[in-house]
């Protein structure tokens, strides 16, 4: 089997490997892309939580996206952990500079153990100048409250904030809805042409820990095979679902979920 397609990550590393780059190379390998990467940050972690970050410099980021790129030119790129203003700012120029058209922005706000992984600084450049550079944006719903200024308790909350992103900017918005208690997950998902709610089963489950990172890197593995940005977010969706449902069980904390569940493998190993 080749590789479909080439994703460059532009995220931060998990020592645990349920979440971050780990998760989204993983996720992009299952479907069959090439994964390529540009690490921000090393977090020392494990399942019940962060122990620690080390942000790498924004020159040092740039230097791994330019020197990659350079040599093998992806066809998509996913954004995750953005540390810092000068971060966010240096990514936001080099985009300009090689010019890839189709880019995701998982904008990795708070870990699920509560750690904050972004200053204000930075989100308020994010929202001014990496937002309306990229093709779609997946925050959920605490992160989704942050950059739109509003405060989601209900499916009509979520389009009302997805709306306000549109207005600052965005061209696409896929709101996660995990964090609101319901009996079903109801993803929101917007442009200025449609509106597609994606209901999805609840699994009464911990073990979900890097599920936005998963989803993030799905979409954009799907995106960068050709399928269309709506339907791209669907078949992550899907694809995330199956990952929680046959989670591993792993750790004493929230665990991570079974990034290979798309893969069938037919080789005999003795």
């Amino acid at each position: 089997m080749k590789p479909k397609s080439k994703i460059l990550i532009i995220a931060g590393s998990d020592s645990s490997g349920g979440a971050g780059i780990q998760a989204d190379i993983k996720t992009v390998t299952s479907l069959g892309s090439y994964a390529m990467t540009a690490i921000t940050a090393i977090t020392v972690q494990n399942t019940q939580g962060i122990k620690s970050v080390i942000p790498l410099s924004a020159n040092e980021i740039n230097n791994q996206i330019l020197y990659t790129v350079k040599d093998i030119k992806p066809d998509a790129i996913k954004i995750g952990m953005l540390h810092s203003s000068q971060v966010v700012k240096k990514i936001s120029d080099t985009l300009n500079k090689i010019r890839i058209e189709k880019i995701i922005l998982d904008p990795v706000m708070v870990a699920k153990g509560g750690t904050k992984l972004i200053n204000n600084e930075a989100i308020k450049v994010l929202k001014k100048k990496l937002i309306k550079k990229v093709t779609l944006i997946t925050p959920n719903i605490p992160e989704a409250e942050i950059l739109s200024g509003v405060k989601i308790k209900n499916k009509k909350d979520m389009i009302l904030a997805a709306q306000k992103l549109i207005e600052i900017g965005a061209k696409n918005v896929l709101i996660k809805g995990g964090h609101l208690k319901s009996t079903k997950v109801e993803d929101i998902f917007l442009n200025k042409f449609e509106l597609k709610i994606f209901v999805s089963t609840r699994y009464n489950t911990k073990n979900t820990h890097g599920t936005g990172c998963t989803l993030s890197s799905a979409i954009t593995t799907f995106f960068s095979c050709g399928k269309s940005i709506k339907r791209a977010c669907e078949l992550g969706i899907k694809y995330v679902n199956s990952a929680i449902l046959t989670n591993p069980k792993l750790g004493r904390g929230h665990g991570p979920v079974n990034h290979l569940n798309s893969m069938k493998i037919k080789k005999r190993f003795i």
